[in-house]
């Protein structure tokens, strides 16, 4: 009898349970399996768990460390934006990091490099640089391996270096930078521990839900800084500098060519070369990738939607004064009067741009937002205004009716 009651007691226990779950069902509001609700999934899914507070009360960023993501594509003026927060005292600065997985790993397609690319972003985070080491193969790991290093002011400046004094405001010379004594990971490790602010700009996160675990991660709680152009001006400038964009254009491209709705990607005419048709196919996707990110941001909690700032390059070149002050309260940083001149500076230069594309320069800010108009045809117009509307409807950008400041 004493064995048949304990073997009873779990039946009775569940019975109330499914019980009391009964009873309560019909409160329940059903989901509709449609894209926002899907999407919002997203992010309940990751918080729920951990109590009702943690959706409204994420870590107070201003209590510790901020960590801050320039997330961006590929010719939208990413490298400037970087530049601010590379000139601020207060910040560390990676330019571009995840190029190492990109080279290491091509021809891979860009979607299977996302969970890399996530994974070297969270050691970097944690100024845990031995992630580098699994793309420098048989190489010698020193500061000098990392990308861009001969323009970031932490690596040329004291202690590290004595080509540049960090709180001096201009941009670095490579020339002095090239002579720094290579050094040891680990000493780069320690300077990273020390500043407030951790800033990495990159252009190979295809999808901002690539990042949805480093902004739910409490020892990180990532911050997002997307920019974003005129899919034309991008457009425009990709093809200016095509050759030096193929690989990644084709990359991006493997990453959806087998699906059918890509089948309509951009068919290259006979006057156009094959470095031109695969970043001009690119473009499509990176419309698409634009619209899924805003999708995800329109769904989020609350407070991702205020750890999450959106920026229009045309508003920056514009108006940098006014949105430098954006920025940098956005990313717990103070202004002072160098930065705001150097930020001046730059964008009222002589021309759109020099024959090296990549390189950060002054430069005439109508000029490069406008340069479109003139260097494309209407074809071209037509075809981007084509499959990225939805985006420039979101973004405010009208379909070829502006006319041309002057």
């Amino acid at each position: 009898m004493y064995s048949c009651l304990l073997l009873l007691i779990p039946y009775v226990l569940d019975y109330r349970d499914k019980s009391a779950q009964n009873a309560k069902l019909p409160q329940q509001q059903p989901r509709c399996p449609d894209l926002e609700n899907t999407v919002a999934l997203l992010w309940d899914n990751g918080y729920k768990a951990n109590g009702s507070d943690a959706v409204e009360n994420p870590p107070n960023r201003t209590q510790s460390r901020t960590h801050i993501y320039l997330h961006a594509t590929w010719r939208t003026g990413s490298s400037f934006l970087g530049e601010l927060f590379n000139q601020h005292p207060d910040v560390f600065y990676l330019y571009e990091p995840m190029w190492h997985i990109w080279q290491a790993l091509y021809p891979g397609d860009a979607a299977s490099l996302q969970g890399a690319v996530r994974d070297m972003m969270n050691s970097l985070y944690r100024c845990d640089f031995s992630v580098l080491k699994l793309y420098a193969g048989s190489q010698n790991i020193t500061t000098s391996f990392i990308f861009g290093w001969k323009m970031n002011k932490v690596i040329c400046s004291e202690p590290l270096c004595d080509a540049h004094r960090r709180h001096e405001i201009g941009l670095v010379r490579e020339d002095r930078c090239a002579k720094c004594q290579k050094r040891d990971l680990r000493d780069l490790e320690r300077e990273c521990k020390k500043y407030p602010v951790m800033v990495i700009k990159g252009v190979r996160v295809l999808d901002l839900s690539t990042l949805v675990p480093l902004m739910r991660d409490p020892a990180i709680n990532l911050q997002i800084i997307q920019l974003f152009r005129d899919p034309r001006a991008v457009h425009n400038s990709r093809l200016k500098s095509k050759h030096a964009l193929v690989k990644e254009s084709i990359q991006v491209l493997r990453s959806k060519k087998q699906s059918d709705r890509y089948k309509r990607l951009l068919v290259p005419s006979n006057r156009m070369n094959r470095a031109e048709s695969y970043v001009a196919s690119a473009m499509e996707l990176i419309c698409d990738n634009w619209l899924s990110d805003m999708m995800l941001v329109i769904n989020a909690p609350p407070w991702v939607r205020r750890n999450y700032l959106r920026l229009r390059y045309e508003d920056l070149v514009l108006h940098p004064m006014e949105e430098l002050q954006r920025l940098y309260r956005f990313s717990n940083l103070s202004s002072f009067p160098a930065l705001e001149r150097f930020a001046l500076n730059m964008t009222h230069g002589q021309g759109y741009s020099s024959d090296k594309p990549f390189l950060i320069s002054s430069r005439d800010a109508k000029e490069a937002i406008y340069a479109w108009r003139e260097r494309l045809n209407v074809e071209q117009i037509s075809q981007v205004e084509a499959y990225c509307s939805e985006v420039m409807r979101q973004l405010g950008y009208d379909k070829n009716t502006m006319e041309k400041a002057t």
